[in-house]
C-alpha cells in the first residue's frame, strides 16, 4: 500500500477537502516557490481524468505583471460594460483585490478536441460538451484543493465570456481554447467564515 496506509491516505484526503475554502482576501505571496507551484499544477493536468481520455483541459498560469494585467483588463471591460449610471466602486475594490493576489490560473477547454470527438462518435455528440465541463471542473477542484494543502487560498471566478477576446489577444491564447473560469490565489490574508453545511442525510441515499 505504499508509504501510507489506506486509512491514513483517507484521513489526509478528507483533511484536504476541508481545508479548501473560497478565500477572497489574498496576499501577494505564497508559501511555496514557483517551481513547486508549477509542479503542483502540472501534476493535476497530468492525472485528472477526462472522458475518453480526451485531455481537453488547458491551463494558463499568470504571474507578476501578467496577473496584474489580466485583472486590470477585466476591470476596464467591466467598467465599460456596466456603464456610467451604476456604482462601479464595489466592483473596482473586488477586482483590485484579485489583482493584488500572487497569481491567477485560467482554465480553458480546447474546442478542437471536443469537436474531434463529436465527429468521431456522433451518438454522444451533445454529451461531449457536458463531459468537457465536468473534466474542467475536476481540474479546478484538484488544483484548488492542492493549493489549500500548502496554505494557499483561492476563489473561483467567472468573468467569461466578456473577457475572452481581450485575454486571448493579450496573452496569445489559441483561438480554439474556450475560457471556462479564473482562479486568483495567494496566501490567506483573511480566513473564510463558518460554512453552513446542510445535513448529509437528504443528499446521500444508501440502498442495500
Amino acid at each position: 500500500m505504499g508509504l501510507f496506509s489506506k486509512k491514513n491516505d483517507e484521513v489526509s484526503f478528507n483533511d484536504a477537502m476541508e481545508q479548501r475554502r473560497t478565500i477572497y482576501n489574498l496576499e501577494s505571496t505564497i508559501s511555496i516557490d514557483d517551481s513547486e507551484l508549477e509542479e503542483l499544477i502540472a501534476h493535476a493536468v497530468k492525472h485528472v481524468p477526462s472522458a475518453f481520455n480526451s485531455q481537453s483541459t488547458r491551463i494558463v498560469l499568470l504571474l507578476n505583471d501578467k496577473n496584474e494585467k489580466f485583472w486590470e483588463n477585466t476591470k476596464e471591460i467591466l467598467k465599460e460594460t456596466m456603464g456610467p449610471d451604476r456604482d462601479f466602486e464595489p466592483t473596482r475594490q473586488k477586482i483590485d483585490n484579485f489583482k493584488h493576489s500572487y497569481g491567477t490560473i485560467l482554465y480553458y477547454e480546447d474546442k478542437d478536441v471536443i469537436t474531434g470527438l463529436q465527429e468521431k462518435m456522433p451518438n454522444f455528440y451533445d454529451n461531449f460538451e457536458i463531459w468537457s465541463n465536468q473534466t474542467n471542473a475536476m481540474h479546478q477542484y484538484a488544483i484548488w484543493t492542492a493549493l489549500a494543502t500548502k496554505g494557499i487560498g483561492a476563489s473561483l471566478q467567472h468573468y467569461n465570456p466578456i473577457v475572452d477576446e481581450a485575454t486571448a489577444n493579450e496573452f496569445n491564447i489559441p483561438k480554439t481554447w474556450k475560457l471556462v473560469a479564473q482562479m486568483p490565489f495567494g496566501n490567506v490574508r483573511e480566513e473564510a467564515g463558518e460554512k453552513d453545511i446542510k445535513p448529509v442525510e437528504p443528499r446521500f441515499l444508501i440502498k442495500r
